[in-house]
């Protein structure tokens, strides 16, 4: 399950709190830098699209975080991306919590499709994707990231 991720949520978690009785999984989602830079990328996006961030939740534990990083825009897509502590990866839930976020975005008139991109290297990323009804739709070298898989879904029903 997703649950919106508030300003406040991101401190907390940085004070080693739990976010509405929830802990973080073990060894976090990311690493507190990145944490960081999502809350300020939330924080900007929100006034335009709320919520802009959300925690993926199994049993009672945050084990990711999915977040909009663009949009939406005069184009109506957002971009996305998310990331699971590595201590719950391989069991469904960032296939599962897109499918959330893609049921979300589907019910904004604002929003027709959602984009991602992921790492050429990062086979289980990219079946999220797919099994989301993604398709690849191009490539791209990041500076940071190197190779990236750029995707898109529509929304419109």
């Amino acid at each position: 399950m997703i649950v919106a991720a508030q300003d406040a949520d991101f401190a907390i978690f940085a004070e080693g709190g739990r976010v509405g009785g929830r802990r973080l999984a073990d060894g976090g989602i990311a690493p507190e830098s990145i944490m960081q830079m999502l809350r300020g990328l939330a924080s900007k996006i929100r006034p335009a699209c709320d919520p802009a961030a959300w925690w993926m939740v199994e049993d009672d534990e945050i084990v990711g975080l999915c977040s909009i990083t663009a949009g939406p825009g005069e184009n109506a897509t957002i971009d996305i991306g998310y990331g699971v502590a590595e201590v719950c990866r391989g069991r469904g839930v960032a296939t599962r919590a897109i499918c959330e976020v893609l049921t979300w975005a589907a019910g904004r008139p604002d929003i027709d499709a959602v984009t991602a991109e992921t790492s050429v290297d990062n086979p289980a990323s990219q079946r999220v994707l797919e099994r989301n009804g993604f398709v690849r739709v191009g490539t791209r070298i990041d500076v940071e990231d190197g190779d990236l898989i750029c995707w898109r879904a529509t929304t419109m029903t």
